[in-house]
């Protein structure tokens, strides 16, 4: 079960990336990217994944320490609702970079790179768009305008 869930929440994110990649002047792409509930899918893969060690899961995060969380990594349940975990974090970072972005009129060319970076990792993916995004002065705009 595990190993479903952990393609599942990839599964569940990749439409929200493919809007906001693919088709980012497409007005349902900033409507549906507008919304944080895009998130929920991957936490409710979080959910189904977390329950049946949820009781060890939340004791170690009140206080954690690295071998108790280590030892909790070693159970696939744990891998597989922490990866959706990532996921539903990560879209909501890309999310917020692909609507600062449409507002401050960035061109989805640029754009479609540091998208995908931040889907594969977002560590790198924000600050590159942070800084890319220091030249573009915010813009009050009609949608996709």
């Amino acid at each position: 079960m595990a190993g479903t869930l952990f393609q599942l929440a990839f599964l569940v994110v990749m439409p929200f990336w493919a809007l906001m990649i693919v088709a980012p002047k497409w007005h349902w792409s900033r409507r549906i990217a507008g919304s944080v509930f895009i998130a929920l899918p991957a936490l409710v893969v979080w959910a189904l994944a977390i329950a049946p060690v949820f009781r060890d899961f939340a004791a170690e995060m009140i206080n954690p320490d690295l071998a108790g969380v280590r030892a909790l990594f070693a159970d696939d349940d744990v891998v597989a609702a922490v990866w959706a975990q990532v996921l539903a974090w990560d879209l909501l970072v890309g999310r917020w970079i692909y609507l600062d972005s449409r507002e401050r009129r960035i061109h989805p060319v640029i754009m479609a790179p540091v998208l995908v970076l931040t889907i594969l990792l977002s560590p790198l993916g924000l600050p590159l768009y942070l800084a890319l995004r220091i030249p573009f002065a915010r813009q009050v705009t009609t949608p996709d305008a």
